[in-house]
């Protein structure tokens, strides 16, 4: 199984899926989210899992920043800005509902993209195949995710991407 985006190009996530984009929530987070599409899932998938996060986050914040958390997705192909549209899956908690942010869980729930306060930051989307659906409702976290996952997962594929700064 892989992932690919058009979202990314040389390795780079474009301007638009971010803070240097031109769409907002009313508390400044980028909400503009990228489109993916998944290839080869294995025989006998029953939803996809995302996970959008930074990992550069951990020298600013103390934890890795999770961007995007995805459930239930019965679809190959998610087209970009669905965030704010899609009903087909579930939509998890971002970290703007954290102590770095101060979002409420509705707020939270979906796409906040990519907008690194001191320097370039590397972004990576997960995808896992699931042998079943998880069942998880708008507003999970990620820990309630990867409890779902837990023995489930057939096969992952992940694709990454920097964003710099928005100056």
């Amino acid at each position: 199984m892989y992932v690919t985006s058009s979202a990314i190009e040389n390795g780079r996530i474009l301007d638009r899926y971010g803070s240097r984009g031109t769409q907002f929530d009313a508390k400044g987070m980028p909400t503009y989210s990228m489109s993916f599409e998944i290839h080869d899932a294995p025989e006998g998938t029953g939803s996809f899992a995302v996970i959008f996060d930074d990992d550069d986050a951990v020298r600013v914040c103390g934890f890795t920043w999770v961007h995007w958390l995805i459930a239930d997705l019965k679809r190959t192909k998610v087209e970009e800005n669905e965030s704010v549209s899609a009903k087909d899956f579930s939509q998890g908690v971002n970290s703007c509902h954290s102590c770095a942010g101060n979002s409420t869980v509705q707020e939270a729930s979906g796409y906040g993209g990519p907008a690194p306060p001191d320097k370039e930051h590397l972004y990576t989307l997960k995808v896992f195949a699931l042998d079943r659906k998880t069942g998880l409702k708008d507003g999970f976290y990620l820990n309630d995710l990867k409890r779902a996952m837990d023995g489930h997962v057939l096969a992952h594929a992940k694709i990454a991407g920097l964003y710099k700064p928005k100056e």
